[in-house]
């Protein structure tokens, strides 16, 4: 009867240690899902800051592209002007 005793009982706790584990491993996965949620609203959010981050660099490319050709041909008149006052060419309001 000892042998009986000792086997239900090792059974016994065979079926609780498997219980903990399968809740164990479910509370994981939980766990595992909502991490990686988080992290993927984590990306999503740094991904959203770069693409504004990047349009805003963009805008400001055109912006300077845009001054940059407003002043060379700001200078380009000014040397036109130069090079008339001096004598050197006739001043003729196109660019060369």
């Amino acid at each position: 009867m000892t042998g009986e005793a000792d086997g239900s009982a090792l059974d016994l706790a065979v079926r609780r240690l498997e219980r903990a584990v399968a809740m164990l491993e479910s509370r994981m996965t939980d766990r595992m899902a909502e991490a990686g949620a988080e992290a993927g609203g984590l990306f999503d959010q740094d991904r959203a800051r770069l693409a504004a981050e990047l349009d805003a660099a963009r805008a400001r490319e055109r912006a300077l592209e845009e001054a940059g050709a407003q002043a060379s041909q700001a200078l380009g008149r000014a040397i036109e002007e130069i090079r008339a006052a001096l004598g050197d060419e006739p001043a003729t309001g196109t660019e060369g």
